[in-house]
C-alpha cells in the first residue's frame, strides 16, 4: 500500500505485460483486451465499433480505465485477431507495434470549455510522432504521457512525460509528475515531449531496461532532463497532487453549447448505454475518472436520457467517489465480488469511511486503484478491511 514517506522504487523482475488490443490477457472470465484511446477522444462511429465488438466478441460491455482507455472482457479464445481487424478499420489501431505504448491523457473538454489553450493538437501530434518512431515501440505498457491545457486535471496524474500550459505560449515539460524546469513554446512543445520520451528509454536501458515508469529510475527526472539538454527554469511551476477539476454534470462550453459530463458507475458502459452516447454527439471523451463527456450539445436536455440509462450527472452522488477492481468472477485472485458489494453499499447508503473517496479491491494487489488520497476497501478471507486514506 502506498505510504506518505519516501518511496522505494519497486524491483521489476519481469517485463511489463500490460494487455493491449492484440496482446490480450487471460482472465477467469475469458480474454481481456485493452484499447488505447489517446486523449480519451472517440468518434461516434468508433464508439459503435467498440460496442459491437463488446457484444459480438465479449461480455457486452466496455470498461473504462483511469487512463481514458477501454477494455473488453470475456473475449472468446482467438477473438483478438478479429478484434484487431475491426479496430484497425475504425482507425483505433494505427500501429500494431506501438499499440500498448499509446497511453496519452489530455485535459477534459480542452478546446471546448476552459483551459489556456487547446491540448488536442498536442495529443494528436505526439501520438503520430510516437507511432512514427520505431524505437518508441519499446516503451513499457505502463508509460503515461499527459497533456494539460493549464487547468490542472491530467498533470496531477503523475505522467512519466507531460506538457503543462503556463500561458498560451509558455509550456512546462513535466517528468514523473513534477516540473522539470524545461520550457517550450506551444508549437515546439510536442517535439520536447518526444525528446524526453526517447531520453527516458535511453536512461532506462543504461539502468538495466527493467523499469516500467520514469520514477522507478535512479535520479530519473534529473537524468532525463540532462539528456534532453537546455537550461531548466529556476522558477518551477506548481503541479497539483490532485486534479483541480473533475467535471460532473452540465458544463457550459465557450461557444455557447453544452457538454454533459457523466460518471459511469464502476466504469462499466453497458450495451444499452453505448448507442445512446453515439447517437447524441459526433465525438465523446472518456475521462481519467472513468466517466464520459458528451460535448457540443445545443442544451442540457439530453441529461434526462443519460440519467435514465444509468449514468450519473449529480456531482454529489456517491458514485463520484467509488471505484473497484474487476473482482469475482472475472479475476481468479479476488476474494469477493467487489463490484456487487460496492454497488449494494451505494444503493443502501452504507459506504464505509463516511463515504469518502474509496477503492474496493478483491485482494492486496488493489488493481485499478486511482491516484491520490483514497480509502482502500480490501477483501479478506473474513470480510473487508478498510484502510485509512493515503496518497
Amino acid at each position: 500500500m502506498p505510504s506518505a514517506g519516501p518511496r522505494t522504487p519497486p524491483l521489476r523482475d519481469r517485463a511489463d505485460a500490460c494487455p493491449g488490443a492484440l496482446q490480450t490477457h487471460s482472465a477467469a472470465d475469458g480474454e481481456l483486451a485493452r484499447v488505447r484511446v489517446p486523449g480519451g477522444l472517440l468518434r461516434a462511429d468508433q464508439l459503435r465499433v467498440l460496442g459491437a465488438a463488446a457484444v459480438e466478441l465479449g461480455d457486452g460491455a466496455l470498461e473504462l480505465t483511469s487512463r481514458g482507455n477501454v477494455q473488453l472482457r470475456g473475449l472468446r479464445p482467438g477473438a483478438a485477431g478479429e478484434l484487431g481487424e475491426r479496430l484497425a478499420a475504425a482507425g483505433l489501431l494505427p500501429s500494431d507495434s506501438h499499440e500498448t505504448a499509446r497511453n496519452l491523457l489530455g485535459s477534459v473538454l480542452s478546446g471546448r470549455a476552459g483551459g489556456l489553450l487547446d491540448a488536442r493538437p498536442w495529443v494528436r501530434a505526439f501520438d503520430a510522432g510516437l507511432c512514427a518512431d520505431p524505437t518508441l515501440a519499446a516503451l513499457p505498457g505502463r508509460f503515461l504521457a499527459t497533456f494539460d491545457d493549464g487547468r490542472g486535471d491530467v498533470a496531477a496524474l503523475g505522467g512519466d512525460v507531460g506538457l503543462l500550459a503556463l500561458s498560451r505560449e509558455a509550456v512546462a515539460l513535466t517528468l514523473a509528475g513534477a516540473d522539470s524546469g524545461l520550457r517550450a513554446t506551444s508549437d515546439d512543445a510536442v517535439a520536447l515531449a518526444l525528446a524526453a520520451t526517447r531520453a527516458f528509454l535511453a536512461e532506462r536501458a543504461v539502468q538495466g531496461g527493467r523499469a516500467w515508469r520514469l520514477a522507478e529510475l535512479t535520479g530519473g527526472p534529473a537524468r532525463v532532463t540532462a539528456r534532453v539538454g537546455g537550461a531548466p527554469d529556476a522558477a518551477r511551476a506548481d503541479v497539483p497532487a490532485e486534479p483541480r477539476v473533475r467535471a460532473v454534470g452540465a458544463v457550459p462550453q465557450d461557444d455557447g453549447r453544452t457538454a454533459l459530463a457523466a460518471v459511469v458507475p464502476l466504469g462499466r458502459l453497458t450495451a444499452a448505454q453505448l448507442p445512446l452516447l453515439a447517437d447524441l454527439a459526433a465525438e465523446v471523451q472518456l475521462t481519467p475518472w472513468r466517466g464520459v463527456v458528451v460535448p457540443d450539445l445545443a442544451d442540457g436536455s439530453a441529461a434526462a436520457l443519460l440519467v435514465e440509462a444509468g449514468l450519473v450527472l449529480d456531482p454529489g452522488s456517491p458514485w463520484t467517489r467509488v471505484t473497484a477492481c474487476a473482482g469475482l468472477p472475472g479475476c481468479a485472485k479476488s476474494l469477493a465480488d467487489v463490484r456487487a458489494d460496492a454497488t449494494a453499499a451505494v444503493v443502501v447508503g452504507a459506504l464505509p469511511a463516511d463515504g469518502a473517496r474509496q477503492h474496493w479491491a478483491g485482494c492486496e494487489r488493489r488493481c485499478g486503484r486511482p491516484g491520490g488520497a483514497v480509502v482502500d476497501v480490501v477483501a479478506t478471507g473474513s470480510g473487508y478491511r478498510v484502510d485509512a486514506p493515503t496518497s
